[in-house]
């Protein structure tokens, strides 16, 4: 990624701090983050899921580059309260992929970016993912909140593991948040303090 197309399609922006969609400037929520209870106690996001990073995105998965993680990791680390957010974490969880796809593309793209991140903080074996799912990319949100209910697992030979500790949740995209959504609670019932969903790009409402 040159530096030019950091300038003209990088620039931060406000976003809501527990789901990272865009808000006006001085505006901490969204709506529906104002008049709801998520799991998430908050989100961050380093660009928007939109020309040119979409593509990026998906040639990163899908195309067999993941030598990409560790550019795109500097961009994400480059975005507001990021920095703050890995040094004050515990662990960072990338989100697992099941078995299958995993087979499939050859590696993990979160956790590549996680390892990207913050490689002595990252525990790629304690979240699991125990049920494979259709690509959420086909459903709507209210569709995908069910698709990945009880997806999620906390490894039982560490049962305890996120007891009491601040979680970062690694991810390539956050678009509904559902998955991020479902790995939270899984995680917030194994006694998580704290957790951050911290993602490469947001996509927005309609997109």
């Amino acid at each position: 990624m040159c530096e030019a197309c950091v300038q003209v399609f990088a620039q931060p922006c406000a976003r809501c701090r527990r789901c990272a969609l865009p808000v006006p400037a001085g505006q901490s929520l969204c709506g529906t983050c104002a008049t709801s209870n998520t799991v998430l106690d908050a989100a961050l996001a380093a660009v928007p899921y939109a020309f040119p990073w979409s593509k990026l995105v998906l040639e990163f998965k899908f195309a067999q580059h993941p030598g990409w993680a560790r550019s795109m990791a500097i961009l994400m680390r480059s975005a507001p309260w990021v920095e703050l957010a890995l040094d004050d974490a515990d662990l960072l969880l990338p989100m697992p992929l099941s078995r299958e796809r995993l087979r499939v593309r050859g590696f993990n793209q979160a956790l590549l970016l996680a390892q990207a991140l913050a490689p002595a903080k990252t525990q790629a074996n304690l979240l699991l993912r125990v049920r494979e799912t259709p690509p959420q990319s086909s459903l709507s949100r209210a569709a995908r909140l069910d698709n990945v209910r009880h997806a999620f697992a906390m490894e039982p030979l560490y049962p305890v593991a996120v007891a009491g500790k601040r979680v970062v949740l690694v991810d390539d995209v956050m678009t509904s948040g559902a998955s991020l959504t479902a790995a939270a609670q899984c995680l917030r019932q194994a006694g998580a303090a704290h957790i951050t969903a911290l993602v490469f790009a947001r996509a927005e409402r309609g997109a």
